[in-house]
């Protein structure tokens, strides 16, 4: 028998779309590496390693409502193919911009155009998972779509490394390119259910404020949604700062940026392999509060490190929780949104994370120029802990709308309405 972190394998939609994924984010990590290097080199300040990757996903906060629209209104397959090749085209023109040195600020314009089409797909792509496996096996898919996805960060970052130093940057952003091409030749040979007709003729706002008002009312979700905008602040921006800690925190190269990205990697991917099974010993709910308070901790302990070697280590149980905490709120969506509006859910899911995360960046980016990076991450870690602690301890009712749902999830009035064709 299969362990249960792995028993989603077993059905062939998923395990082509995640096969597909894997290859397609380890061009993608490539490419984050080589952008991060390629403009802090340039710069020599913070701001801008937080610009470029704000660049990246402040998309996401803009067009994931969007692309949850579109999602439960198109063939979430083929729209997702269509997202897939506009992202190509993107890397393919920073190859371009990266082999004549252009300046910074065009290269943070394009990696702004592929976060425009990565917003706009990853909702359809959220919204399948539920569709490639059982529900039971459902938090094992999540937690598999992101150890592939931190398999790519283990295995993309160090192809980068190599790259920088034997080559040019430009070859990074080329592999993406090409990389894109596994995720739209799985999509072409994924078989699933038909679209669920829409069921009503409402315009786009009026669906996004539909789904606006799903959320809200379901209480897993909007405690989901509401604690994923304060860890995106506070706690993520680490991410994006991770070259502007080898750099200038530790005073290393651009090779240093790899290593620690690795890390970062190996322990998400150690993390959502084991995810399953700490749930089946602790409950979902226990696992993902306890991942709730451990993670600002690690986030102390990273900002804290004084060498390479403690930072690399810190960052291996950083990557631990921290896929603890985004693999149990993404479950917490998935299993309590309806199916007819589980894109728009998830898309104002992303657009918490999608809005906030790029801000912190920015703002973290912007005091380590004055405070310096390390006291910074490790001051954001505490105030996070402190957030944390304060909100799980006076709103007890957060928690408890982790449980599974009892009763059917709220349904959405269009859910009802006659079907318009």
């Amino acid at each position: 028998m299969a362990p249960a972190s792995l028993r989603p394998l077993r059905s062939r939609n998923f395990a082509l779309v995640w096969s597909a994924a894997l290859v397609s984010n380890v061009g993608s990590w490539m490419q984050t590496v080589a952008l991060g290097v390629v403009v802090t080199a340039r710069t020599h300040d913070p701001l801008w390693t937080g610009l470029v990757a704000a660049a990246a996903f402040v998309p996401m906060g803009l067009l994931a409502p969007v692309g949850g629209v579109l999602a439960d209104r198109l063939d979430r397959r083929r729209w997702l193919a269509i997202t897939t090749l506009g992202e190509a085209a993107g890397a393919a023109g920073l190859a371009l911009l990266a082999a004549h040195h252009a300046p910074p600020v065009s290269m943070v314009g394009l990696a702004f155009a592929g976060g425009l089409c990565a917003a706009s797909g990853f909702p359809a792509y959220q919204a399948m998972l539920p569709d490639l496996v059982e529900r039971e096996d459902l938090l094992a898919a999540v937690s598999l779509s992101s150890a592939q996805f931190n398999l790519g960060r283990v295995v993309g970052p160090a192809l980068a490394g190599v790259v920088l130093v034997a080559g040019s940057p430009a070859w990074a952003f080329v592999v993406n390119a090409l990389s894109f091409g596994a995720v739209v030749v799985a999509l072409a040979l994924v078989r699933l259910p038909a679209p669920a007709p829409v069921a009503t003729s409402d315009g786009v706002v009026a669906r996004l404020v539909d789904g606006a008002r799903v959320a809200m009312a379901e209480p897993g979700c909007r405690a989901a949604i509401s604690l994923i905008a304060v860890v995106a602040l506070l706690g993520s921006p680490f991410i994006a700062l991770v070259p502007a800690m080898a750099m200038e925190g530790l005073h290393r190269g651009g090779g240093v940026t790899s290593a620690l990205v690795t890390a970062q990697g190996v322990g998400a991917v150690a993390g959502a392999l084991a995810l399953p099974w700490l749930a089946r010993l602790l409950m979902r709910r226990r696992l993902l509060l306890g991942a709730l308070l451990v993670f600002p901790l690690t986030l102390v302990a990273y900002g804290a490190s004084p060498s390479l070697v403690t930072a690399v280590v810190a960052i291996v149980a950083v990557g631990a929780v921290y896929i603890g905490v985004l693999s149990g709120l993404n479950t917490v969506v998935q299993l309590r949104a309806p199916a007819e509006a589980r894109g728009r859910v998830l898309g104002l899911y992303m657009m918490a994370l999608g809005i906030i995360y790029p801000v912190g960046a920015v703002v973290e980016g912007a005091l380590a120029t004055h405070f310096g990076i390390r006291l910074v991450t490790a001051c954001a870690g505490l105030a996070l802990a402190l957030v944390m602690a304060g909100l799980l301890r006076l709103r007890p009712s957060v928690g408890a709308a982790f449980d599974d749902p009892v009763a059917a999830p709220v349904v959405s009035p269009e859910a009802v309405a006659p079907v318009v064709r």
